[in-house]
């Protein structure tokens, strides 16, 4: 037995082969280019406002440029090709004629059916052997006919024949398929002989090498070095151990920024000389800004103190960005727009580090190092400034003797006309650029706190140990909203999922349980709704906001619930009319609780990363039962009342007793009201003082 390997030579195979693999390729770069975009910034509305900054067509310009970036042109050319390709084997297939293979059949070969008799093969194969016998064969050249081909056809009936009468030779036919037994296999290549013809052989030699010798490991190796490169925030490694040592544990925001600058993605735009290009004129127009530009005596003496020209730009920069200062220069306001989303990039892997060290300051200044990156304010700066056409000028107008700034949510707070009086006029505000900021303002998603507490799914009470969920309830209230009705105190409440809902329990619930109007458990459909994106006219990135809720122990300065995220609520914020609904959200996060009986005190913290003084702070308290208390309250729960129909609630009533149904249930202390329920309300918001994160006993 041998073997053989045969090409396609009528072509009717390689267009097959080659749909086949073309396709397995381009149609799932098809999908990844036509799918509709899953990620927020895509997803998410937008607050509408007609506002165009100072260098608008610079920033589009750069978010177009991103856009294309995100477009993956060459992907793109990749599908075309790949389609056309497609198209051209699908016209092979359609035009290219069929050919059979011809199997071997005695019968065929014999001209007999397949339910002949042995007494009909004989007959038949007899006359056949009169025409077709070397010594009786004439070959008639009217037919074509050769010695050859007569010769050729007798060896043919003569094996059929055989296949059909001889045990042994039939045998064979029956295993194998063959007369002669097991024959010799040829291998098809559904690829076209003249690849191989002519000389082309070190052209597939040629092919093959660039494919698996030199594409397939650069391709391999790419990917390789690229996930190990990079970390999973995005940012180089060599960026991300860069932070890991600049990391302090009493670092404010301006240190964040300081640090921002260690990362080595600057060096791609500021290759040669462009780390000096330049870089005189920043920072003598961040010097002539004073109090302007944000940067506090210790921000400018590191800044000053940098020897490395990548990084003194990449800072200089970074303050000119946060304090809008204009540069004179295209290519240089160009290059201040440009390193603010690679700060922060940076900034999502320092909170990361931050995190992991557990201390509350560093972490809470990443958070507020976001905000201004996205608003392009810096830490200095009145919040007033995430609105349109508010100058510093503006906000000083609004400030006034304050000591401190006031915020947007304080501005909007006072009546129209002293918002007038204060911002509109001469040097300040005209009448259509102070509509176009409390337009805005009243589309911003302040998040307004109105209760936060701890619950334990399914029980009465805390344990050490137990998987405990903070409850957080508030309500989208934009700044400047109008008749906002007051809080529903049945909204207050987190129902508890049915005990045969599993997938409540495990987090994959589609329908969110509140109560009505009668106090009735009632389930809708729970469908995430998004926040519009944030308004931030200087970020040439699409920022879709998200809130972070943590836990820190006051006393010690150290985290003690890591933060977690929300970008999405699940009741509507806008109505249909653009007008906020005020419905009230529920944000959850689980964690473990203490192992330890005890009031655990400690400051919870809501931060949005998108905008300035949205956050907020204040003191819940974790009350967490001993095992053996919990147990006798509950069995004490289980124990049922003398009915008063009953003999014993007939005796009972004798006695003077009370029975159920006949008088007013006795009202728990006070103690054991503040053991029910763990947690706090709006009242202590942004109360911080004093916080108590020491373990008290419960006998205390």
């Amino acid at each position: 037995m041998s073997s053989g390997y045969s090409y396609d030579e009528q072509g009717q195979f390689f267009p097959i082969f080659i749909l086949t693999l073309t396709s397995l390729i381009t149609l799932p770069l098809t999908y990844t280019l036509v799918s509709p975009a899953k990620d927020l910034e895509a997803t998410a509305p937008r607050i509408k406002s007609d506002y165009k900054p100072e260098h608008d067509d610079i920033l589009q310009s750069l978010r177009q440029a991103q856009k294309r970036k995100q477009r993956r042109v060459l992907r793109t050319v990749f599908v075309l090709a790949g389609w056309a390709l497609m198209a051209f084997m699908v016209y092979l297939i359609v035009t290219t004629q069929r050919t059979a293979p011809k199997i071997w059949n005695p019968y065929d070969i014999l001209g007999i059916s397949d339910s002949s008799t042995e007494q009909a093969i004989k007959k038949r194969y007899k006359t056949l052997s009169r025409t077709l016998h070397p010594d009786k064969a004439r070959p008639d050249a009217a037919k074509n006919e050769t010695v050859e081909s007569l010769n050729t056809a007798w060896v043919d009936i003569s094996k059929a024949y055989q296949a059909l009468t001889d045990e042994e030779v039939r045998n064979n036919y029956i295993q194998y398929g063959h007369p002669d037994g097991k024959q010799s296999f040829s291998i098809g290549i559904a690829l076209p002989p003249w690849i191989i013809a002519h000389g082309n052989e070190k052209y597939v030699i040629f092919l093959y090498t660039a494919l698996l010798g030199v594409l397939l490991p650069y391709l391999v190796g790419s990917w390789w070095y690229g996930s190990q490169r990079m970390s999973k925030e995005g940012v180089l490694m060599e960026s991300a151990n860069n932070l890991f040592r600049a990391y302090v544990d009493s670092i404010d925001t301006g240190g964040v920024i300081t640090a921002l600058s260690v990362g080595k993605e600057y060096e791609e735009a500021f290759k040669g000389d462009k780390a000096d290009s330049g870089l005189a004129t920043i920072e003598s127009r961040i010097a002539s800004q004073d109090d302007d530009s944000g940067m506090s005596t210790k921000d400018k003496h590191a800044l000053v103190d940098l020897d490395n020209g990548v990084r003194r730009k990449a800072l200089a920069l970074l303050w000119a960005y946060l304090g809008r200062v204009e540069l004179g220069d295209d290519a240089l306001n160009r290059a201040k727009y440009e390193v603010a989303p690679v700060a922060h990039s940076l900034n999502r892997a320092f909170s990361v580090i931050s995190q992991a060290f557990g201390h509350t300051d560093p972490i809470v200044a990443s958070f507020k190092t976001s905000q201004h990156l996205v608003q392009a304010i810096h830490p200095k700066a009145s919040p007033l400034l995430q609105l349109p056409h508010f100058t510093p000028a503006v906000a000083r107008a609004v400030d006034g003797d304050r000591k401190g700034h006031t915020t947007v949510q304080q501005f909007m707070e006072l009546p129209d006309a002293q918002r007038r009086s204060l911002v509109v006029g001469k040097g300040l505000l005209s009448d259509a650029q102070y509509k176009s900021a409390v337009g805005v303002a009243r589309q911003l998603p302040y998040f307004q706190v109105a209760k936060a507490f701890f619950k334990v799914t399914g029980e009465k009470f805390i344990i050490p140990s137990s998987l405990v969920t903070l409850v957080v309830k508030g309500r989208i209230v934009p700044p400047g909203s109008e008749n906002v009705p007051a809080v529903n105190p049945l909204d207050l409440e987190d129902v508890d999922p049915a005990e045969d809902d599993v997938d409540a329990f495990i987090g994959r619930k589609s329908k969110v349980i509140v109560k009505a109007a009668d106090g009735k458990p009632v389930a809708l459909d729970k469908k995430p709704v998004l926040p519009p994106l944030a308004h931030a006219p200087y970020f040439t990135r699409a920022q879709a906001p998200t809130w972070s809720v943590f836990l820190t122990d006051a006393k010690q300065g150290k985290m003690a619930v890591p933060p977690f995220h929300f970008t999405h609520f699940d009741q509507p914020i806008f109505g249909d009319d653009g007008k906020p609904t005020f419905n009230m959200q529920t944000l959850k996060a689980q964690f473990a609780a203490p192992p330890q009986p005890g009031h655990y005190t400690f400051v919870m913290h809501v931060m949005n990363d998108s905008y300035v003084g949205f956050d907020t702070t204040m003191e819940v308290t974790l009350v967490v039962e001993h095992p053996s208390k919990a147990a006798a309250i509950v069995a004490e729960d289980e124990i049922s009342e003398p009915e008063e129909d009953s003999l014993a609630g007939q005796m009972s009533a004798l006695k003077g007793g009370s029975v159920p149904g006949t008088t007013k249930p006795r009202k728990k202390p006070a103690e054991e009201d503040s053991d029910e329920e763990s947690g706090t309300d709006d009242d202590e918001a942004d109360d911080t003082s004093e916080t108590n994160t020491d373990t008290e006993d419960e006998g205390a």
